[in-house]
């Protein structure tokens, strides 16, 4: 007789070795995307324009964390946030590019302030402005 319950536990195993292994491709490409990226960063030239403040934006993600260790969330739960910063700058072609930006240096900025962008790639060096 065939007994559904034995299959899905004989099955168990399989599953969760592909899971896993889902998992650690996922995190291999994701690895590599990101090497990658930062090689040819390193790579490009380091370069300043005359650019200005086109936009400032923000990007906040909210995490609920189980309290007290408790995964099943019994005792409650915390609210962990992470923000991230974004600043598009716009040079005198009309091009704009957007860059991630430290929280500092987002909030000594103000849109429409103009100077001199300095970027390697798609990494943000510096704004000094005129």
């Amino acid at each position: 007789m065939f007994d559904t319950f034995d299959f899905f536990w004989n099955l168990f195993p399989l599953l969760f070795s592909l899971g896993l292994l889902s998992f650690a491709a996922f995190a291999v490409v994701i690895i590599v995307i990101t090497l990658r990226r930062e090689k040819q960063n390193d790579a490009a030239p380091r370069l300043t324009v005359s650019a200005f403040v086109a936009e400032k934006e923000t990007d906040v993600t909210y995490q609920q964390v189980p309290a007290a260790g408790d995964p099943t969330g019994a005792s409650g739960y915390f609210t962990h946030s992470t923000t991230s910063y974004y600043v598009t700058f716009q040079i005198p072609s009309g091009d704009r590019m957007r860059f991630s930006v430290s929280e500092t240096v987002y909030h000594t900025l103000t849109e429409r302030e103009s100077g001199n962008l300095s970027f390697q790639g798609t990494r943000f060096l510096s704004f000094e402005k005129r």
